[in-house]
């Protein structure tokens, strides 16, 4: 089975970038060669984007290694495939990871637990819902990588393929 997402690297230092490939080609087990742009919402930054495939689970795995490189910014989407969820990571140097499920449209689903466990929160004052169920969805990722996106518009695309 064949799962497909994207890697998003929203911003990089220059010297990271081929410790970013590297990273991404010990996941994917192929050499790697993401087309790096300027970065115009941090200035002295580069950018890149790609689609890849691999199996169901690759793009936690490219959360986990793209992690040991900190400095940057970046998301990763796993579509969904039979038997398993679609999942959205972000993360920042400030904020760390961010994990969601996502459905079949793009919205991030919560899971019934983690909304109980909020109002339960709330309700023992120990949390204001709004505010968690801001922190279950990652509005402070969000907010955070917006500029970055809309940054990158229009920046190309290359298709990476896992070795099977």
């Amino acid at each position: 089975m064949t799962a497909r997402g994207v890697l998003f690297v929203h911003s990089a230092q220059p010297a990271l970038c081929p410790h970013i490939e590297w990273a991404v080609a010990g996941v994917l087990g192929v050499p790697v060669n993401l087309a790096w742009t300027p970065q115009p919402a941090a200035p002295g930054c580069l950018r890149a984007q790609a689609e890849w495939e691999g199996r169901p689970g690759t793009g936690g795995a490219l959360t986990s290694a793209l992690v040991g490189c900190q400095r940057l910014r970046f998301e990763v989407t796993e579509d969904a495939t039979p038997g398993y969820d679609g999942v959205r990571h972000a993360y920042t140097p400030e904020l760390g990871v961010f994990s969601a499920t996502v459905g079949a449209n793009g919205d991030i689903m919560i899971s019934e637990d983690r909304v109980r466990e909020a109002m339960l929160r709330a309700a023992q004052g120990r949390a204001i819902l709004e505010e968690e169920l801001d922190r279950l969805l990652g509005r402070a990722w969000d907010e955070e990588l917006e500029p970055f996106r809309y940054a990158g518009e229009g920046a190309p695309v290359r298709w990476l393929h896992a070795a099977v």
